[in-house]
């Protein structure tokens, strides 16, 4: 007898589709129905990067819903206070109908919604329809605490009431959770200065969940979060997630994945190739990234680059980056997007310069792969603080007078990172810890079955 049926919402962003689609595979390996709801516009790239590698087959029974996000005009899609300002007016209504609809055409009445907290509305909206909610957190739950602590970081003025910093200090709210600068604040970090107090309504009212969420799990384990977990003891680790053991299925990736990349991997000795990928927001300037390109051929060592068609701000001189690769050919490899967690887990990459998101950071430490450090905005400055001050397995890189981080500086950074026994020991620890956490009897795997169970009710 088939189980319930779940739907399952993620914030429209690369980095939380993903978790929430492994999550998917896993429930439905263990007999639920699956239905998985993404805007209309995020649902179109995940079909066609899906259709490029074979076609939706691969998805193995889960359901592929879309609804509109209510952004007019394409291009408020790239400011995202007007993206998200948009999104939390028109998502509630839109979601009540899909619902709605999808009864309307014969399929079994949803019994849970499991939705990113980041999607708080639609708490209220189960909530009408009589459906149950259990909620994931996709960011460190570090990143969690702090959230939920605005209340109190305003009482005691380090934060004014519209969440900008009245204090410059470094503050840290519990034992084990990184240190933050009040300048690196997740929701101060977001786009432009002018949408800040939206992006700041969409940290804060993660409060949501401790009143309709009957369970919040998270992609992380105790042995990465040891104080933000003792700190918020409700919220259950089930990380690092993956979609499958040897990552074969798909995450729901917005760009086409080129694989031509692992066959090159495969040339590659042991321990040598330096993996780069800044995520699916990240936008450099062409000044920098040519620094970039300059440092990377600069190390003198094997590079995989993840450039993708957005990648650079303002004008980058094709003819400059034509002749780059030229040069490079054999050496380095620029792919517009790859199978991520294959070549983290692949024996040829030394180290990964990383934006680092949350999912990125969680794939480098099950891949056991030393990190170097180059967080763009949001959360990713305090987890950059857990690689180099909580877990140090890895480094960061450090910016000039002019804001630039030169080709000099990247080199230099590579060659410590990858040179470094002691980081490359607390790299195999974490890696040990975090294949203990998701393996049988482990406490994700253990977390996990608490999930199906109350799912199962």
């Amino acid at each position: 007898m088939a189980k319930a049926h779940v739907l399952v919402l993620p914030f429209p962003a690369q980095g939380h589709v993903t978790p929430l689609m492994e999550l998917s595979h896993h429930l439905l390996d263990h007999g639920f129905e699956v239905t998985f709801v993404n805007t209309e516009a995020h649902h179109a790239l995940v079909v066609s990067a899906l259709q490029a590698a074979g076609g939706t087959s691969a998805l193995a029974g889960i359901h592929l819903a879309s609804i509109s996000d209510g952004v007019e005009d394409d291009n408020n899609r790239n400011y995202i206070s007007k993206f998200v300002d948009a999104y939390t007016r028109n998502m509630p209504g839109n979601l009540e109908r899909l619902v709605a609809g999808m009864e309307a055409a014969g399929r079994p009445k949803v019994k849970w919604l499991i939705s990113d907290v980041f999607a708080w509305w639609s708490f209220d909206v189960a909530k009408r329809l009589g459906i149950r909610v259990a909620s994931v957190w996709p960011a460190s739950v570090a990143c969690l605490a702090i959230n939920l602590n605005i209340p109190k970081l305003t009482e005691e003025g380090l934060l004014n009431n519209k969440g900008w910093p009245e204090r410059d200090e470094t503050f840290q709210l519990a034992p084990g959770i990184p240190p933050l600068h009040t300048s690196e604040l997740p929701w101060n970090n977001v786009g432009a200065a002018e949408g800040q107090p939206v992006i700041f309504e969409l940290f804060s009212r993660t409060d949501r969940l401790s009143a309709l969420s009957e369970m919040v799990v998270c992609n992380s384990f105790p042995e990465a979060e040891t104080g933000a977990l003792k700190l918020l003891p409700n919220v259950l680790p089930i990380g690092p997630l993956s979609s499958d053991t040897e990552f074969r299925k798909p995450v729901g990736q917005f760009l086409p994945e080129d694989n031509r990349c692992l066959r090159w991997l495969d040339a590659q000795p042991d321990g040598s190739v330096v993996y780069v990928a800044f995520g699916s927001f990240t936008a450099f300037d062409p000044r920098q990234f040519e620094e970039l390109a300059l440092g990377l051929e600069l190390t003198g060592r094997p590079f995989l680059w993840v450039v993708r068609p957005d990648f650079t701000t303002g004008e980058l001189s094709e003819a400059w980056f034509d002749e780059f690769q030229a040069r490079v050919a054999g050496k380095g490899m620029v792919v517009s997007w790859c199978p991520q967690q294959q070549v983290l887990a692949h024996r040829a990459v030394a180290c990964f310069i990383s934006h680092c998101g949350w999912n990125s950071t969680m794939e480098g430490v099950r891949s056991g792969v030393p990190f170097l450090c180059w967080p763009y905005f949001a959360e990713q400055f305090l987890d950059r603080n857990y690689v180099t001050e909580v877990w140090r397995t890895g480094l960061a890189v450090s910016h000039n007078a002019d804001g630039i981080v030169t080709k000099e500086e990247l080199r230099s950074k590579v060659e410590q990172v990858v040179g470094d026994a002691e980081i490359r020991e607390r790299v195999r620890l974490l890696k040990d810890a975090a294949c203990r956490c998701v393996s049988e009897g482990g406490s994700s795997n253990e977390n996990f079955k608490r999930l199906v169970s109350l799912l199962s009710e």
